[in-house]
């Protein structure tokens, strides 16, 4: 791996694998995970925090301004450590009530902005692996690789109630399909870096494919020349 260039970027919808393949391939190939996802979703905890009305789109990118977060995975356990003004909020940003309003504040013109910023930095000097939704249209249009990942609908959802299910949330999978549909519709025709698949980016259909599979061809194309 010494000729891999320092970005590697995955985008995709909710459910589609992003996240799984990305800590993986990061594991095995030693890069830097970052999870542009969960800065937004720390976002979306620290105004439910504040009592900021999410609707107040003003309120919410002055928060974006002085939020203090970090990100710290670990490669030889697979786990990503999100930190919020110091504090370990990993779990608690997965929670259903921060993922039913992470969509709205993440539309917001100035967040997006300040967040970018801020994924630049974190990347900065490190061979990196990053997944979200701009990641190869916005935040690294020039990164080394590009992915798009995708699923069948009803098979991002199976997976997200299933995931849900396993870390002991209380959920319905009708609920889960109504937040999925929601943030497919607010990701994608928001009018600020929405989600679309890059030209250059390699498109993935995971909907039949398991996890080892997809990883191996992630990987298989990062090593292409």
């Amino acid at each position: 791996m010494t000729a891999l260039k320092p970005i590697i970027a995955i985008d995709g919808p909710a459910g589609s694998g992003k996240s799984t393949i990305a800590k993986l391939v990061a594991k095995k190939l030693g890069l830097s995970y970052i999870d542009t996802g969960a800065m937004y979703r720390a976002l979306a905890l620290k105004a439910k925090k504040a009592n900021v009305d999410f609707r107040d789109e003003g309120n919410i990118a002055e928060l974006a301004k002085t939020i203090d977060i970090d990100l710290r995975y670990d490669a030889k356990t697979g786990q990503l450590t999100v930190l919020l003004e110091g504090r370990d909020v990993s779990e608690e940003i997965r929670k259903p009530y921060i993922t039913d309003e992470v969509s709205s504040i993440a539309k917001i013109k100035e967040v997006r902005e300040h967040m970018v910023t801020l994924q630049r930095r974190l990347a900065q000097g490190k061979r990196s692996i990053l997944e979200g939704r701009d990641i190869t249209t916005v935040v690294f249009p020039d990164a080394y690789k590009k992915f798009y990942l995708d699923a069948d609908p009803d098979e991002r959802i199976r997976r997200r109630y299933l995931e849900m299910k396993e870390k002991n949330m209380p959920v319905e999978e009708s609920n889960v399909k109504i937040n999925i549909e929601k943030r497919d519709r607010i990701d994608s025709t928001r009018e600020h870096a929405p989600l679309r698949r890059a030209k250059d980016a390699v498109y993935i259909d995971t909907t039949k494919l398991s996890i080892d599979e997809v990883v191996n061809r992630v990987i298989e194309e990062i090593n292409k020349p």
